[in-house]
């Protein structure tokens, strides 16, 4: 057996994988390549691929974040056709170790290994060494996740679907939002409104409450048009849509206990920048009546390292048992 190195590293989504190599222990990742998914018939083609374009020798292990569930050796893609053996890519790679993960599981695992400049905390508080942290993450969807200690350095990542979860109204007027979006999709959950087809669901909802007419507009128009201010709806729903981030933030916390932090990841927020609203993102996250100072205590952060699920796949093969 060696001692776990080379790696190959994998994020896997629905349009690209992102592959990268890492050559020891504490070295940095390397050699970052994303490759269409349709450009191979399968992970183990773009895999092979990717180890060919790099002139890289067979890994020792190899760590794989996903963007499907992962509840047992046989994998299928929701929205992507590659399906696989766990067990049956390994051997056809010739490693010792293949580990797949959610790609969300993969993001949580990668908190520990993140350092202070992959971070922007948005707010006050201070982490507490060692306790409970949360993630969530809007992009494409509403990733949720959160990472517990198992003690001997260990941790755990919670894998669930807590961007399904029904969405609550803070006051009348997000009840009246929610209202329309009910009226639409029956189920409003957090993803309906926390993600990129999210901030085009309250743009319509605003137009509709409004009496304004309702344009064509893709997530990235809602978001240019809020940030340069020619429209005031889109400015209105990218605020909205941060004050429902900061409440389902607040009610992850309180959930998890999560006094290491709350982090943000996911594609929407960390691409404003320091455009996002963090002050309207923290009101929200500790407005929880009798628990507001308790939350006040809880640091949040974003998370701006370029590629953290890979980060979290190698720390992963570290942290998770074999």
């Amino acid at each position: 057996m060696t001692t776990g190195f080379p790696r190959l590293l994998g994020d896997i989504g629905g349009t690209n994988a992102r592959w990268a190599w890492q050559a020891s222990p504490g070295s940095a990742i390397q050699d970052v390549s994303v490759r269409p998914c349709a450009a191979n018939a399968s992970l183990h083609e773009s895999a092979v691929a990717y180890l060919t374009e790099k002139g890289r020798a067979r890994p020792a292990w190899v760590g794989i974040g996903i963007a499907t569930a992962v509840t047992s050796d046989r994998v299928a893609m929701t929205n992507h056709t590659w399906g696989f053996s766990i067990a049956e890519l390994k051997r056809a790679l010739g490693v010792e170790r293949c580990l797949v993960i959610n790609d969300f599981t993969a993001l949580a695992m990668s908190l520990t290994a993140l350092a202070p400049g992959d971070l922007r905390q948005i707010g006050p508080g201070h982490a507490v060494s060692g306790a409970t942290m949360g993630l969530l993450g809007a992009g494409t969807g509403l990733g949720v996740s959160g990472l517990v200690p198992q003690g001997n350095g260990r941790w755990s990542a919670i894998s669930g679907e807590g961007g399904h979860v029904t969405l609550a109204a803070s006051d009348d007027h997000e009840a009246a939002i929610l209202g329309l979006l009910r009226q639409r999709f029956g189920h409003v959950s957090a993803e309906r409104v926390l993600s990129g087809a999210g901030l085009v669901n309250l743009y319509g909802a605003l137009c509709a409450l409004s009496g304004a007419d309702e344009r064509a507009l893709s997530p990235s128009d809602v978001t240019d048009a809020a940030l340069d201010g020619s429209d005031l709806l889109c400015v209105q729903a990218l605020q909205h849509f941060t004050a429902f981030l900061g409440n389902a933030a607040g009610n992850l916390a309180l959930t998890l206990g999560a006094h290491g932090g709350v982090y943000i990841g996911g594609g929407i927020v960390p691409r404003l920048g320091v455009r996002f609203d963090g002050a309207l993102f923290r009101r929200h996250f500790e407005s929880k009546g009798r628990f507001t100072d308790y939350l006040k205590l809880m640091p949040t952060h974003v998370i701006t390292a370029a590629a953290p699920a890979l980060i979290g796949a190698s720390s992963a093969l570290d942290l998770m048992p074999a």
